[in-house]
């Protein structure tokens, strides 16, 4: 095993205990988020289940921006983690910059489409009118949180490409510990607030958003280092299945976000190896970051499948949606151990630097997804449960597509 680098040395080593050097703050900064999502969750599912389902709808609305945001992540993150390799460090305050004012103008058109566009395509689609109305003033508030969260994501990009993810827990754990408080707050109306609901959700979660930023700018001065369409259909079966397909998405990030921190590890690491000339040890990083990854995965399918009732007994619910969320335990936690390992594949494609590629993979996984989706829950309307194993087929085809990138070796003649 190779010897741990010295603070002082930006480049990484090819170790177990490397990875696990880099894996373990961010599983924690994707963790807390998580953590926030499912807190929301459980609060409006004891508010009413009206609430819960909407919640569904318009998390992940705002997902699809989050993850625009997290994709700019990783590839301000490939950057970085590049220069470093290469001993480059003058570059990092031009390449952070650069993502600053990038993620300022998609969070603006973000705004724009959710106040005057989104409106119109949620009326359409959605079957009923209380339900996008709620969803839709949901949104409003809630999208004014997105700023905040692209430039904490962009700090983050900084404290990965430069090995300093420790400094990530700070921002999580303020952020998670507002988002508790002002979900009790501002949902139920305590110590004088005034009873949101739905949209007290939403500012909560702005207002966390916020705090999260502010604590990890606050830390980073201290330390000197800064010198998907699925739930629409699904709302067609009914609030129930919208209920259950809600958790079944908290229950998928919970475990994810652990998976995702090992993914974005891998796209740190890879990008920064290559810096250091070292092509033709990338696939054997690959393979210890997978086993890893894939291990904690299993650990957690296990322990869902053990005690689901249990699990979905926290949303406050009734025994038959207990009944009714149990079979789509099985299918997702089947899922979350193929993307365990999926997604660390598709995170090494990215941190190649060729996000041509990485789009492409995006863009043909989506296309085939939609598909199924569409022809399993609106044209067959069959149940929920074949609907989530369209899962298994996107996170199957992201593997596919990106294990034979990676073993064709096109990417050895890549330069950014």
């Amino acid at each position: 095993m190779a010897s741990p680098i010295s603070n002082s040395d930006l480049q990484v080593a090819i170790s177990y205990r490397q990875i696990l050097k880099i894996a373990m703050p961010i599983s924690l900064a994707i963790l807390v988020p998580q953590i926030n999502f499912i807190t929301n969750n459980i609060f409006l599912g004891h508010y009413s289940q009206h609430a819960l389902a909407t919640a569904s709808i318009s998390g992940v609305y705002y997902l699809i921006f989050a993850m625009i945001g997290y994709a700019l992540n990783n590839g301000l993150q490939t950057l970085i983690s590049r220069r470093a390799g290469e001993n480059r460090p003058e570059e990092r305050g031009k390449i952070f910059g650069q993502g600053v004012f990038i993620s300022f103008i998609i969070a603006t058109i973000g705004i724009i489409i959710t106040w005057f566009i989104a409106p119109l395509i949620l009326k359409q689609v959605l079957h009923s009118s209380q339900t996008a109305n709620d969803a839709i003033e949901f949104l409003k508030i809630r999208i004014w949180g997105l700023p905040f969260l692209y430039i904490y994501q962009m700090r983050n990009a900084l404290l990965v490409g430069t090995n300093q993810s420790r400094y990530l827990v700070s921002g999580t754990l303020a952020e998670t510990i507002a988002n508790v408080l002002f979900d009790y707050l501002f949902i139920f109306g305590h110590f004088g607030f005034p009873e949101m609901g739905l949209n007290g959700a939403a500012v909560a979660s702005m207002i966390a958003e916020f705090t999260g930023m502010f604590v990890i700018f606050a830390v980073i001065h201290y330390k000197g280092i800064s010198q998907r369409f699925f739930y629409i259909l699904i709302e067609h079966h009914g609030q129930m299945a919208l209920a259950v397909s809600n958790v079944m998405r908290n229950i998928f990030g919970l475990v994810g976000c652990i998976t995702w921190a090992f993914a974005s590890t891998s796209a740190a690491m890879v990008s920064n190896i290559i810096g250091q000339g070292k092509k033709e040890k990338v696939q054997s990083l690959i393979y210890r970051i997978v086993k890893i990854s894939t291990g904690l995965s299993l650990i957690g399918a296990i322990l869902f499948n053990l005690f689901p009732g249990l699990l979905l007994s926290i949303y406050g619910q009734d025994k038959e949606f207990i009944a009714a969320g149990i079979p789509v335990i099985r299918i997702v936690t089947a899922a979350m151990v193929l993307m365990s390992f999926s997604v660390v594949w598709m995170n090494a494609v990215t941190g190649t630097g060729n996000s041509r590629i990485t789009f492409l993979i995006e863009l043909i996984t989506i296309i085939l997804y939609c598909i199924y989706v569409y022809v399993v829950l609106e044209k067959y309307n069959l149940a929920i449960t074949y609907g989530w194993m369209s899962e298994w087929l996107y996170w199957l085809s992201i593997f596919s597509f990106s294990y034979w990138y990676i073993r064709s070796g096109k990417w050895k003649g890549k330069v950014i």
